[in-house]
Order: structure tokens, then C-alpha cells, then sequence
């Protein structure tokens, strides 16, 4: 099990394969069948790890993290939790979206002095910003903050569906899962985290998959858009 760390790339596309974002949510799908025999290259991994940790979040604080698990034994444990979704198992690899159990002023302290290490200069703005956040998110339940951190992850999971189609792997969202299960199977807990969604990551099998070859099906433009001038 490892964390999710890549060197920032400038190399968004394949080259010679680029869709259109359009043409790449058509393309994507809930795989339900993945090919155990192919397993997704490091760099690959990487890079749609790495457009993950690029998805904005509230405040900026990032308020999750990224679990990547490549152990088969690993893996199979934590499919027992999960409703036995082979996706898990014959992925060949899986992210762990783990979400903070609450926000404490360590941790938003953290973010901000590490912005102001990136960005190389101190705002005043910012630093107001910081004493407002400091003034109310550790004040609140740890249930509250854990959902709104919770939130932020699923910002981070659609940033990696997209950037797995774009580099023609797939995936499967997962909520259906034991998060406690997992939390322990983990160690979570004692990192002040809590599991939040899974996301298998492979390549699709194409003839034991009943999905593939079906129609994507969404509800008609005019009833889930609506203008209001």
C-alpha cells in the first residue's frame, strides 16, 4: 500500500490519442468486468493520481487523502468488504479516497503554511482567511466536518474518472462497501481518516461484460438542465 505521489506532468493527453472530454465521458463507463490478466503501468497510475491531488477542494485544504493498493491480498480483503465486487480483485490496482475526521487548527495550519511556502509570499488577505477558518471549522462536531470533508473527495474522484478515460483505463466509483471494515483493514482510523468511496482502476474485459456493449442512458437534456434566464 502506498500513497499516491507523482511528479507534476504537463502531459495531459496520450500523444496521438486525444478526446475531447465529451468523447471521453462517452467512452467511460462503470466497468463491471475488468481483466484480471492486465494491470495499469505505474506512470499511468501516477498520473491520474496526480490529477486527483489537482482537483480544487474547499478553502484549498484538500481535506482527504488518496490509498493506493496494488496487494492482492490487500485487495481481497477489502473486496470481502465490499459486497464482493470483483472489479476490486481483478483491477489491478485500487484507490482509497479516505477522507479527515475532522478539521483541527494542525491541519488547516499545514495547508496554509505550505501555500505560503509554495507561492513564496505571505497575503494578507490569506492570512485573514486562515484566522476565519481557524475561528470556526474546529468548533464544530467532528460528524459535520468529516461530512464536508467527505464532500471534497468526491471532487477528487471525478477529476480521476476523467483522467482514467483519458488514458484509456478503467474504473468503477464504489460506494457499496463496509467503510468501518475498511477503515480497520487499513489502520484509518488511527490516522484520523475514514473511507469514503473505492475506485478500481484496469482495463475492462470486454466479452464477460454484460455493461460494455449496452447504451449509456441518461436522463434527457431538457429535464436535467434547467435555464433560468
Amino acid at each position: 500500500m502506498l500513497h499516491c505521489s507523482a511528479e507534476p506532468s504537463a502531459r495531459l493527453f496520450k500523444d496521438n490519442e486525444h478526446m475531447d472530454l465529451l468523447q471521453l465521458s462517452q467512452w467511460r463507463y462503470a466497468t463491471k468486468k475488468m481483466d484480471p490478466a492486465r494491470s495499469v503501468p505505474a506512470e499511468v497510475v501516477a498520473r491520474i493520481c496526480e490529477t486527483a491531488r489537482l482537483a480544487p477542494s474547499s478553502s484549498g485544504l484538500q481535506p482527504y487523502e488518496i490509498l493506493l493498493i496494488s496487494d492482492p491480498e490487500l485487495r481481497r480483503r477489502i473486496r470481502a468488504a465490499a459486497n464482493d465486487q470483483s472489479q476490486i480483485t481483478d483491477g489491478s490496482h485500487l484507490l482509497v479516497f479516505a477522507a479527515w475526521d475532522t478539521y483541527t487548527p494542525e491541519r488547516i495550519n499545514q495547508v496554509f503554511d505550505q501555500t505560503n511556502v509554495d507561492r513564496g509570499v505571505t497575503i494578507p488577505g490569506w492570512e485573514d482567511y486562515r484566522q476565519r477558518l481557524l475561528a470556526s471549522y474546529p468548533q464544530r462536531s467532528a460528524e459535520v466536518n468529516f461530512e464536508h470533508a467527505a464532500r471534497q473527495a468526491y471532487i477528487g474522484l471525478g477529476f480521476a474518472l476523467l483522467a482514467a478515460a483519458n488514458e484509456g483505463v478503467d474504473s468503477t466509483p464504489m460506494e457499496g462497501f463496509d467503510p468501518a471494515a475498511v477503515d480497520e483493514i487499513l489502520g484509518l482510523r488511527a490516522k484520523g481518516l475514514r473511507s469514503v468511496l473505492l475506485l478500481p482502476l484496469g482495463y475492462r474485459d470486454a466479452e464477460g461484460d454484460w455493461l460494455v456493449k449496452l447504451n449509456k442512458s441518461r436522463r434527457p437534456m431538457r429535464e436535467f438542465v434547467t435555464e433560468v434566464a
